[in-house]
């Protein structure tokens, strides 16, 4: 029998691509999003009826990924309380939902395996992101809490966190030429971030390859997380 697995926010993106990779995998795969191609199940995961609906509908499954997102970009004093809250509620809030109803599936069969897609924002401090980064921050806590109440029960819960990555929701921040080459440039493996290779990495922690690793988030972004010091200016690097 095949595994099966979910992705929210699956239509388009890294959430695509991680529901094609597990597709390859021979997984069973339903998306979540709240548009999409008609084999989407259309569902908003801040609203918990939708999300329990749809986990009746879909039925037990092995695999649970939250991808859904959204931002709203902004400094602090010009972020109003709706729009703070409502990237709060998918992206906090929805992946919640999810695991709470999905993931009681699993705790009945006693297996499975969550993985969360956080951001190098969860750990990095970013000016005028709003609330996208306190999300993401709460939602590594969410994963370790998880990993320790669902652990001994058999369900593992792990996280993602994607460098920098061109979708069709960053477009307009990659679409510049001189945004990508320097944003490029700051990353030690001096190239952006595909799809594919956040889709890998959540393959990695979905399956058996990884069944002794619970509870951890693992930065795929080129080392960037790691290359703060190097972008200081250093005195060689000052004209004299």
């Amino acid at each position: 029998m095949a595994l099966k697995a979910v992705v929210t926010g699956g239509a388009q993106g890294i959430g695509l691509a991680i529901a094609e990779r597990l597709f390859e995998a021979k997984y069973e795969v339903a998306v979540l999003d709240i548009e999409g191609p008609e084999n989407t199940v259309r569902c908003d995961v801040s609203d918990e009826d939708a999300v329990a609906d749809a986990a009746a509908k879909i039925g037990p499954v092995d695999v649970l990924v939250n991808n859904a997102a959204i931002w709203k970009f902004g400094p602090i004093e010009d972020t109003s309380l709706e729009d703070f809250s409502h990237v709060l509620d998918v992206n906090l809030k929805g992946a919640f939902n999810t695991m709470k109803h999905f993931g009681s599936q699993m705790l009945t069969n006693g297996s499975g395996s969550i993985v969360n897609i956080v951001s190098v924002a969860a750990k990095h401090a970013n000016a005028s992101v709003g609330s996208y980064g306190p999300s993401k921050a709460g939602l590594v806590s969410l994963t370790e809490q998880a990993a320790l109440e669902w652990g001994p029960r058999g369900v593992r819960c792990n996280g993602v966190g994607p460098g920098l990555t061109p979708t069709p929701g960053t477009k307009e921040v990659y679409d510049i030429k001189a945004v990508r080459e320097q944003r490029a440039e700051s990353i030690p493996l001096r190239r952006l971030a595909l799809p594919r290779d956040i889709a890998e990495a959540v393959y990695f922690l979905a399956s058996e390859r990884s069944a002794y690793i619970n509870g951890q988030i693992l930065y795929v972004d080129g080392g960037l997380s790691k290359a703060l010091m190097t972008l200081l200016p250093r005195p060689d690097d000052i004209p004299q």
